[in-house]
């Protein structure tokens, strides 16, 4: 049985159709990439999962329950941007989730410096977000994430706003956080070797309106490190996607 459902899911914005009958199954524990390239719908499709935003028809199921339309526990979001509260110190960011659901100050404190130090991030309690460079907020904002405990993940494109090097070590430190406190991961991007490095499986989105071009289940064993890109089937498999994407945008 599926831990997330998605069924028959529409939106339009004023008339433009982006998601047209959109169905979705992941299984517990399964990391999921949605890749295409931007204004396909796949950022729309998280927050319609998420309840931020209304579809127009379909139903969304997580662990047995219709959520669709709702806000509430057991999700938690990623953005591009870290979105820190700057009054806030890194800490008292991370612990905010668990805060609006009233947990004590002394739990929730002990708990977000917990997942700050599973970041990376040991000493940095009380740093403002105008003190951490790009990198460190976005590990403030995945700390914050993981701190509700959420049984669905949702990341759209965490690491779309770094810098190449900068990326490549947030995919390791993600993949480190991941295998040690697994989640449910819906992953969206638009890099094609950041969907292989992370995902278990990939969908592969089609120009707007989205509609998925081809499933592909990421062959290479985990746990998976930086010199798997360099693997003949990890080129292949880019190629691939690539001349998929190249061919449908320019159809």
């Amino acid at each position: 049985m599926a831990h997330l459902s998605v069924s028959h899911v529409s939106k339009s914005f004023g008339g433009v159709k982006v998601l047209v009958d959109q169905c979705l199954d992941v299984r517990e524990g399964e990391f999921v990439a949605l890749l295409g390239p931007s204004g396909c719908g796949k950022s729309t499709l998280l927050q319609i999962i998420n309840g931020l935003i209304p579809a127009d028809g379909g139903k969304i199921v997580l662990g047995g329950k219709d959520i669709t339309g709702k806000t509430g526990t057991g999700r938690g979001m990623v953005f591009q941007g870290a979105d820190l509260f700057p009054w806030r110190t890194a800490l008292d960011n991370i612990a905010f989730g668990l805060e609006v659901v009233g947990v004590g100050k002394a739990e929730r404190l002990e708990r977000a410096r917990h997942y700050l130090n599973l970041v990376g991030l040991r000493g940095f309690e009380d740093a403002w977000p105008h003190q951490l460079s790009g990198g460190m907020q976005q590990r403030v904002g995945i700390a914050r994430a993981f701190c509700i405990q959420p049984t669905l993940l949702m990341m759209d494109e965490p690491f779309g706003a770094l810098d190449v090097q900068t990326r490549d070590v947030l995919q390791d430190e993600l993949v480190r956080i991941w295998e040690a406190e697994p989640k449910t991961v819906l992953f969206v991007t638009h890099g094609i070797e950041e969907a292989l490095y992370l995902a278990d499986r990939i969908l592969v989105y089609s120009k707007r309106p989205a509609r998925v071009l081809r499933e592909i289940t990421v062959p290479f064993a985990r746990p998976r490190r930086e010199d798997i890109k360099l693997d003949p089937q990890f080129l292949e498999l880019r190629r691939d996607i690539s001349d998929l994407l190249r061919h449908d945008l320019y159809a």
